[in-house]
């Protein structure tokens, strides 16, 4: 059950992802194929390699993540506190820099990381950027011989799913019907590789990602029918 896991025990968790490359001429000719023929079945005869590549960002392989949000509960006694914060900018930085608060701050066994989708997208998103840019996986990452219930991670997608595998809810869709402040801003994910590349603007991406990582630290309180956080509890560092 989940009201018994000590939420200071959580570290909540949302990325931001955009294509490797600005654009598609900006690979390599190998790429440039191995990218056509990664996205065929998605393409069908809709659009070109080329057109498609705005999307690449979803894919580890051919994206990069430009930012990662965490948030955690401080709680005691009556007091408590949603401290967030973000790494963002250069990847391999980004990525070292959550490796060592994982390895410094949330690396006991009762340490948990949560997400929204966080199973099927973040997670594996990171580990895998981890190994392209030749950084060790924190063992909260690797799940190499970890048995199913042996896996430090919750995913609010996958505790409201309640077993129905054919079931997905976007974040969105999720904080209106449980009643918690939207999250989003003046952008959406198909947004983030313009704001990054065209407009180069790292501090609208980094808003929308923390909002998200709030938006799952509640909609995880919702599940446990506890009180929603409010503003003043909520602190950026």
């Amino acid at each position: 059950m989940i009201e018994k896991i000590n939420l200071n025990n959580i570290l909540f968790l949302d990325i931001e992802t955009v294509p490797e490359e600005e654009n598609f001429n900006s690979l390599d000719a190998e790429m440039q194929s191995l990218w056509d023929h990664k996205t065929q079945y998605q393409r069908k005869e809709e659009f070109t390699p080329e057109e498609f590549y705005e999307r690449a960002g979803i894919w580890a392989e051919f994206g990069k993540i430009v930012c990662i949000s965490v948030g955690y509960f401080t709680i005691k006694g009556d007091i408590r506190n949603f401290r967030v914060t973000s790494f963002f900018g250069d990847e391999k930085k980004i990525l070292r820099d959550f490796n060592n608060l994982i390895n410094n701050h949330f690396n006991k066994p009762q340490h948990l990381l949560c997400g929204h989708n966080a199973k099927e997208f973040d997670i594996p998103f990171i580990a895998r950027r981890m190994i392209i840019n030749q950084i060790a996986i924190p063992d909260k990452l690797n799940l190499f011989g970890k048995k199913p219930w042996e896996i430090p991670h919750l995913d609010t997608l996958e505790l409201w799913k309640f077993g129905d595998y054919k079931h997905f809810t976007s974040l969105k869709l999720l904080t209106k019907i449980l009643g918690v402040p939207s999250p989003k801003g003046d952008i959406d994910g198909s947004q983030v590789a313009h704001v990054f590349y065209v407009e180069k603007d790292i501090d609208r991406i980094v808003t929308y990602c923390e909002k998200d990582t709030i938006a799952v630290a509640q909609i995880f309180l919702r599940l446990r029918r506890e009180h929603l956080l409010i503003d003043d509890e909520i602190i950026h560092v």
